[in-house]
């Protein structure tokens, strides 16, 4: 059974930074497009960013500020955000799409989903 344990999100000041993590079990990671999709407050959830094997993918309003990461060794996934703002104030989802060779940039790509982690920009 595929599990994800999410990690990271808190407080941080607008051009500050935080790094997320996703402890996965169940599967290997080289097994999973695995990422991360957020929702802000009265949106939809948006897809951030996936990787698969060695694919990286970034929505628009991240690319450059955010960057995904894998170290199979401890079986985790990272998203390190810098220049954080306040629109990027969201609960942060880690999520799985079982196999190789889908990025999941889509809901509809995703089997499964963490519980989310709660990241806050302010001052």
């Amino acid at each position: 059974q595929l599990q994800f344990v999410e990690s990271g999100g808190g407080l941080v000041q607008p051009g500050g930074s935080l790094r997320l993590a996703c402890v996965v079990s169940g599967f290997t990671l080289d097994a999973l497009g695995i990422g991360w999709f957020r929702q802000a407050p009265g949106k939809d959830r948006e897809a951030v960013s996936c990787i698969d094997r060695s694919a990286t993918k970034y929505a628009d309003s991240v690319k450059g500020r955010f960057t995904i990461s894998v170290d199979y060794s401890r079986n985790t996934v990272y998203l390190q955000m810098k220049s954080l703002k306040p629109e990027d104030t969201a609960v942060y989802y880690c999520v799985a799409r079982q196999g190789r060779g889908i990025c999941p940039m889509s809901a509809y790509d995703v089997n499964y989903w963490g519980k989310g982690t709660l990241v806050t920009v302010s001052s």
